[in-house]
């Protein structure tokens, strides 16, 4: 009897943080729901659902690196794989376009997929100037509407640069994108 009183409870906390992540999602929420998610992804992490949940909540809140993790974990449905595939490319075009930033690394050379999230746009755009000298920034004009602009440049900081990405529409900022 214990036994499944401590199961129905430990059942419905389960249900009651996903729902409450889900809650949290759906009103854009997203730190919020990365941050419950990366508190409780070890207990989880079988569920997919749930996994990805987490991780586009860290994705939408531009905690890239955190997608690492889900990203090796999804695997068991076809809708994960494709969920892991687009992180992965996400994650991998983060690296590389630090790599290029800091290090002055060619990126032409690489054909690689795309995503619809603001940095994979930023890489692309990136990528097409081919080898080049280093600027303080660059501009960018979204090549699907003439009044959205990206700002991309390094920010320094005493440990680390991090990639600054800076969402315009005509002059004015919509958003701004700090990766480590």
């Amino acid at each position: 009897m214990k036994l499944l009183i401590l199961l129905f409870v430990v059942s419905s906390l389960y249900a009651d943080i996903k729902q409450n992540m889900f809650n949290l999602y759906q009103n854009e929420k997203y730190e919020k729901v990365c941050s419950i998610g990366f508190d409780n992804f070890k207990q989880h992490k079988r569920d997919e659902e749930f996994v990805s949940l987490y991780a586009f909540a860290c994705l939408k809140s531009d905690y890239i690196d955190r997608l690492a993790v889900p990203t090796s974990v999804l695997k068991f449905s076809e809708e994960s794989r494709a969920n892991s595939a687009y992180f992965s490319v996400i994650l991998m075009q983060k690296k590389l376009l630090y790599h290029s930033l800091v290090d002055n690394y060619d990126l032409s050379e690489f054909n690689l997929p795309t995503t619809d999230y603001v940095l994979s746009k930023v890489f692309d755009l990136y990528a097409k100037i081919g080898k080049h000298q280093p600027k303080a920034f660059y501009l960018f004009e979204d090549p699907d509407d003439a009044k959205l602009t990206y700002k991309l440049y390094l920010s320094q900081d005493y440990k680390l640069n991090k990639i600054v990405i800076e969402e315009y529409y005509d002059t004015i900022t919509i958003k701004r994108h700090v990766y480590w």
